[in-house]
């Protein structure tokens, strides 16, 4: 291949036919470059479908770029090369001699800063252009945190929302509200989530199964399955999947969007995420989809506003808090929290019910919906005192969508706490009793979420009361904890000593990761 005027990099998360990245490109002196790294697999123990999911949309990605007629210099697993990005970049600068390196705003600080590294160790300028995938810049983020003591999602979102012009009327919010989060909150009860359409599945084609058996190959030992692998791979398959969700399910994701259901993975929700952030799906096109549902009367205001409010508030939001607190942001742990994590969260094998369902979905599919990964996985490790890079490291690893921008927010921040209430106003700590409210998952366990203590005590209930009794001086500091705090007070002296000794069992008998 001859030498390259420009050398564009396309990482494995910007696959954006309409990328920055592109423009002026110049078909008979520019190269577009990139390389599947073995690495960026290892450096969490990724899933098999989370690699896979990647490297097909990938594959895919480069066949649509080759079919514009443009060159594209792909380094293929097992292919020549070294192991990691570094080395696979140093190799194509030096075989092809650019002039310049151009490429989007990483999604990852660590990569980000290794880019910059090998372009100044090589002598080769470099060109960061603004990722327009994003409806929120890096720059509108910094002006909308200048000043501010705390950086609350709600009056971001309002902003994205005038903004943009989303779901508004006459400057001020459609239905007369910002959110209608107190009408999502239902669960199913005992009748179940009912008949509802499956989302649409993408049979592998001949690429992905190419990709497949690569991933079975190289990375044998990781965990997770590919036996029913059906995630959208290509732009038109995450349309396809879009306009599923938004014609079968958005109208009751509403409501149900936090109720859980055991062996239901996918219930109303819209399985759009990893498409998403891997940039085959763009939020202006998801956005208007699901506000046209709305004005067609396909859809109530309730679930289009908070499906909205996941795409244009929280999805920017989370963007918005990493790239302003990186990379101190990875270290934070407010909670002191130093326990691993416990080897069933590898392998789901447990004997509480919801943990059981949920890890094993993550591990069946490589995904779980999000008051799964809030309230169940992330409420254990959060009660059991993992530490917070130990949890970050583990939902990196295991979710197909699952990109550090938005990852180390949503678990470190949201999830554990560990960031002290940068992003949630208190912890989310509660009971097994809530997991019984949302699920069925209590039923047939041979634990019980109302007791704290004894041999069918509920490890959740168990560590909750632990967890204010751990936490109570830090937590008196915080009014939102107050009423839970009342009722850790009516708790007499021989309860807390109880408590404390059956959370002294759980976390002995649940055992860590080796």
């Amino acid at each position: 291949m001859p030498n390259a005027s420009r050398l564009i990099l396309v990482l494995g998360d910007q696959l954006d036919a309409a990328s920055a990245a592109f423009d002026g490109f110049d078909a008979k002196k520019d190269v577009i470059w990139m390389a599947e790294v073995k690495q960026e697999s290892a450096k969490v123990w990724s899933t098999k479908a989370r690699i896979a999911v990647f490297l097909a949309a990938m594959r895919h990605f480069r066949e649509a770029l080759k079919a514009r007629g443009w060159r594209v210099d792909y380094r293929q697993l097992g292919g020549a090369g070294g192991e990691t990005f570094a080395e696979q970049l140093r190799e194509a600068i030096q075989r092809l001699k650019p002039q310049k390196l151009v490429i989007v705003e990483a999604g990852e600080w660590s990569v980000a800063r290794e880019i910059e590294s090998v372009a100044s160790e090589m002598g080769v300028e470099l060109e960061v252009r603004t990722d327009r995938h994003f409806l929120c810049t890096r720059e509108m983020f910094q002006k909308h945190a200048e000043g501010r003591k705390q950086l609350r999602m709600e009056f971001f979102y309002r902003e994205m929302r005038q903004h943009t012009g989303v779901l508004m009327e006459k400057g001020k919010p459609v239905g007369g509200q910002w959110n209608f989060d107190h009408d999502n909150r239902e669960s199913f009860g005992k009748a179940g989530p009912g008949l509802r359409m499956n989302p649409r599945r993408f049979v592998p084609d001949e690429i992905t199964k190419g990709v497949i058996a690569d991933v079975e190959k190289h990375f044998a030992k990781h965990p997770g399955a590919l036996a029913e692998f059906d995630w959208p791979v290509t732009a038109a398959e995450a349309r396809e999947a879009l306009d599923d969700f938004i014609e079968h399910r958005l109208v009751d994701f509403g409501r149900y969007q936090d109720a859980m259901w055991t062996n239901e993975p996918w219930l109303y929700h819209s399985r759009l995420s990893a498409a998403m952030n891997v940039k085959l799906l763009d939020p202006r096109e998801v956005i208007p989809a699901a506000e046209k549902a709305y004005h067609d009367g396909k859809a109530p205001l309730a679930a289009v506003e908070g499906f909205i409010r996941q795409v244009l508030g929280w999805r920017e939001y989370v963007r918005g808090i990493y790239w302003h607190f990186m990379p101190g942001y990875i270290e934070r742990n407010a909670m002191q929290a130093e326990h691993e994590l416990p080897d069933f969260y590898w392998n789901g094998e447990t004997d509480m019910q919801c943990l059981r369902d949920a890890i094993g979905q993550t591990l069946r599919f490589g995904y779980a919906h999000h008051i799964q990964r809030l309230m169940v996985t992330g409420l254990f490790a959060l009660l059991y005192g993992v530490h917070p890079r130990r949890v970050h490291e583990w939902y990196l690893a295991v979710y197909v969508d699952a990109v550090e921008w938005v990852e180390l927010p949503n678990t470190l921040g949201m999830s554990q706490y560990g960031d002290g209430g940068v992003m949630a106003s208190k912890p989310y700590v509660a009971s097994g009793k809530y997991i019984q409210r949302m699920s069925n998952y209590c039923s047939g366990c041979r634990y019980d979420p109302a007791q704290s203590t004894g041999p069918r005590a509920c490890p959740f209930t168990t560590l909750y009361w632990d967890y204010l009794l751990q936490h109570e001086p830090v937590l008196r500091q915080n009014q939102r904890m107050s009423m839970q705090l009342k009722n850790l007070a009516r708790l007499s002296a021989s309860d807390r000593e109880n408590i404390q000794k059956q959370a002294q069992i759980v976390r002995a008998t649940c055992g860590k990761k080796s």
